[in-house]
């Protein structure tokens, strides 16, 4: 079969694909940052446009562009296929444009290093004391202890060195220990140096923390939008993906783990350390992110009963895996609670503590597939809610991610006033805008209980008069006019349809559906729950009084919500500061229940009722 070179600008990368081969296609092999927000076929976003080369355009993409788009070159990667040579413009924002929420809490703890190092002396050997290089060196670094407590475990890379380095040094090294294994060894004093990092792997975007493992000190944070976005935007489409694609699951943990040493290597950098000062990592997911940085076929999450290969904490030889840290280091993995309540989520609940709170509290983390947790001390439990694409910004008309140029908050007031993410004209809306403009729909009687437009000679409201010129008919429906195609940075409307308030429905009764059972399977009221924790970028950026207006908070809670930040990144870096957080993080996942929403009792009269607004 014919193959025909590919050039991708402004990043200049270039490949080679086979005749009929999609540009979704040629972007994913090459590596090229880009973001498919459905996985491709759905949304409409994957705008293209073809600079040389002829392409004809597919009948599917008539329905998401315009007659001037087309005729400027502008075509959807997946569906434009590939019958020359061509270079392509990619139009999309940059990685390091999105907005990704980085700030992570504090709380009071006690250090306890999961590695520790040690400068000792070693007795020399004489022709009186012919013990082995081994036992000299493990003498001396547990002195006192009985021979049976130093039965030492350690890769033979260690004793390849021992002797050599012994003698060249003056018989003075650094043990690099963790517990009774000997990780490595170091000439000179090198105790001081002891660095870790922490990270939130999240659907979205990844966080690293470089911390201090002696002091923990914060010495820097660094991020990336997860380039496993240019194969598919949410949990399911790339496990899709691992599963159907030849090399799709190498492809997905090769993605994940280079952007992880990348991270490491600017966070080192720009603390004017090395990557081999680096000897923990820490490791918070969810499932299928979890799975997938192990390198673990997530087939098995996908179909029921969702089980996961390993839930249990994980601690890895750093030798034995991709990521550019010390050799002598480990890797931390933080265990998950169910197929769909992961790590993440065992991260949160550590930071916030409510393991440990007597008072009852909800904690919310929403996403494409939501956490919420409910409890205290005596009891607690766990859900994951599928609340699909519309937070994210996927199958929403003019939707996407929190990324410059994203419409970020609305407000309405003597006249409509939105702001967008790094200022500038809009290019679209992201879902804490979304959940504005639904919200002042609603308050101002434009849109019923149902979700509905209403027409316009109902609309009653005195405060609604001065927004039904915004109410315009798309695709032979109402919709609601943000900013026309003179405002725009890309010359299309930005509207909220019919259809994508349906989507934000669907999203919130999913998510208001799981805190319904949760509270009903703990046997309280509503009003019992003290505190609201909302976690996660998409959290600490909504408008709470928004998220109770639309039913996705119960209203009752509205004065009790706190945000507290990028806390699945807290609880991430306290268990890299202390092998007892650790600890209670995997007692953390034992303790809590999980609830399966789709085979809790009326759970779909439950979720057809928080469909409501």
């Amino acid at each position: 079969m014919k193959k025909y070179k590919v050039v991708f600008r402004p990043e200049g990368q270039v490949i080679d694909v086979f005749e009929g081969s999609t540009v979704m296609k040629a972007i994913k092999e090459a590596g090229v940052d880009f973001d498919f927000l459905c996985g491709g076929g759905k949304c409409g976003k994957c705008r293209v446009r073809i600079v040389e080369g002829s392409i004809k355009t597919h009948v599917e993409e008539k329905a998401f562009l315009g007659e001037k788009e087309t005729s400027e070159g502008i075509h959807l990667a997946c569906f434009t296929e590939i019958y020359s040579d061509i270079v392509v413009e990619l139009l999309q924002a940059k990685a390091a444009q999105h907005q990704i929420l980085l700030e992570a809490g504090e709380r009071p703890m006690e250090i306890i290093p999961h590695i520790c190092k040690k400068y000792i002396e070693v007795r020399k050997p004489s022709l009186d004391n012919h013990l082995s290089d081994w036992k000299r060196f493990r003498s001396s670094l547990f002195q006192g202890e009985s021979q049976y407590t130093t039965m030492l475990e350690t890769e033979i890379a260690v004793l390849h060195q021992l002797s050599k380095a012994l003698r060249a040094n003056q018989y003075h090294l650094t043990a690099v220990t963790y517990g009774h294994e000997v990780l490595g060894i170091e000439e000179q004093d090198t105790t001081q140096k002891l660095m870790g990092m922490a990270f939130d792997i999240g659907t979205t975007s990844i966080v690293g923390y470089l911390m201090d493992l002696h002091s923990g000190r914060e010495l820097g944070v660094v991020s990336t939008v997860n380039p496993q976005t240019k194969f598919g935007a949410d949990v399911i489409t790339r496990m899709n993906y691992a599963n159907q694609e030849e090399k799709g699951l190498e492809r997905l943990h090769d993605a994940v783990t280079q952007a992880i040493s990348k991270l490491i290597g600017e966070a080192v950098e720009k603390a004017g350390l090395s990557s081999d000062d680096i000897y923990v990592v820490t490791v918070a997911g969810n499932t299928c992110m979890h799975h997938l940085f192990l390198g673990l076929d997530p087939q098995y999450l996908s179909r029921s009963p969702y089980t996961a290969t390993t839930s249990e904490p994980l601690i890895l030889n750093a030798v034995k895996f991709p990521i550019t840290m010390n050799p002598a280091g480990k890797i931390l993995v933080l265990p998950n609670i169910a197929g769909f309540v992961g790590a993440d989520t065992v991260a949160v609940l550590l930071a916030t503590q409510m393991d440990q709170s007597e008072e009852i509290k909800l904690m919310i983390d929403i996403g494409t597939n939501g956490e919420i947790a409910l409890g205290s001390k005596h009891k607690l439990f766990a859900c994951s809610s599928a609340a699909g694409p519309a937070f994210e910004g996927a199958q929403i008309s003019s939707g996407m991610r929190g990324a410059t140029g994203a419409i970020d908050h609305v407000v309405f007031e003597e006249k409509l006033a939105y702001s967008v993410i790094g200022g500038g004209k809009p290019q679209g809306i992201c879902g804490s805008g979304l959940l504005d403009v639904v919200a002042g729909l609603i308050e101002h009687g434009i849109v019923d209980k149902r979700g509905r437009f209403l027409p316009i000679e109902k609309i009653t409201s005195a405060k609604a008069e001065g927004f039904k010129e915004n109410i315009v008919q798309y695709e032979g429906m109402a919709a609601f006019l943000l900013a026309d195609e003179n405002t725009t940075l890309h010359g299309r409307p930005i509207l909220v349809t019919q259809k994508d308030i349906r989507e934000l429905q669907l999203a919130k009764g999913a998510m208001a559906a799981g805190i319904k059972v949760l509270v009903d399977k703990h046997g309280i009221a509503v009003e019992d729950i003290k505190e609201v924790l909302l976690a996660g970028a998409f959290g600490n950026y909504l408008n709470p009084h928004s998220a109770c207006v639309i039913g996705l908070i119960p209203k009752a809670l509205e004065g009790k919500i706190k945000m507290v930040g990028n806390a699945a990144g807290t609880g991430a870096r306290l268990a890299l500061l202390s092998s007892g957080e650790y600890k209670r993080g995997a007692a953390i996942a034992e303790f809590t229940q999980y609830v399966e929403l789709a085979s809790y009792p009326n759970f779909s009269s439950i979720f057809a009722e928080s469909m409501y607004f």
